[in-house]
C-alpha cells in the first residue's frame, strides 16, 4: 500500500498532467455547423465562442426561425464536440487517481 506522502506526490503528479491537458484542450478550436454547413459557429475548448458565420443562401429577413434553427444546431454541434473531447482527455484521469 502506497504511503501518504507517495500518494500526494502521484496526486501533484496528475494534477499538473491534467491543467496541461486542460490549456491545450482550451487552445483548440472546434467548428460546429448545421445542416449543409449553412451556418457555422467556432468555440474554443472552454466554450467560448469564436466566431459565427451565416451563408448568405440563410439570411432570409421572411424567415428568421431557420436562421435561429441553423445557429443553434451548429452552436449545439460545436459544445457536444467540445464536451466529447474533454470526457476523452480529462475522464482518462479518473483512472489513474490514486485513491
Amino acid at each position: 500500500m502506497m504511503n501518504m506522502q507517495n500518494m500526494m506526490r502521484q496526486a501533484q503528479k496528475l494534477q499538473k498532467q491534467m491543467e496541461k491537458k486542460q490549456a491545450e484542450l482550451a487552445s483548440t478550436t472546434f467548428t460546429g455547423k448545421s445542416a449543409q454547413e449553412l451556418v457555422v459557429a467556432e468555440f474554443t475548448g472552454d466554450k467560448k465562442l469564436v466566431n459565427i458565420t451565416f451563408k448568405d443562401a440563410i439570411v432570409d429577413p421572411d424567415d428568421i426561425e431557420t436562421l435561429q434553427d441553423m445557429t443553434t444546431q451548429a452552436i449545439n454541434d460545436a459544445l457536444s464536440q467540445v464536451d466529447a473531447a474533454t470526457q476523452k482527455t480529462l475522464g482518462a484521469f479518473a483512472g489513474k487517481l490514486p485513491f
